[in-house]
């Protein structure tokens, strides 16, 4: 897999799938269980994205922000 996700992006992704597995745990202990699935399912996604410099979304749709890496 190809990198297309740049450095500011990485960031950007990376808070906020903190933030949305923050969401995530809320959301359970307030038994809201739908928006605590959903919302930690989004946040994973998101710190994938960060992790691996590479997102599918951006792939499909010729998306590229590694310009703005190094």
């Amino acid at each position: 897999m190809k990198r297309n996700v740049g450095r500011r992006d990485r960031i950007v992704r990376g808070v906020l799938g903190i933030w949305l597995l923050v969401v995530a745990s809320a959301a359970f202990s307030e038994d809201k269980y739908d928006r605590a699935a959903i919302a930690a399912i989004a946040g994973l996604g998101l710190l994938q994205n960060a992790l691996t410099s590479f997102c599918g979304g951006n792939f499909l749709f010729g998306i590229d922000t590694t310009s703005d890496a190094e």
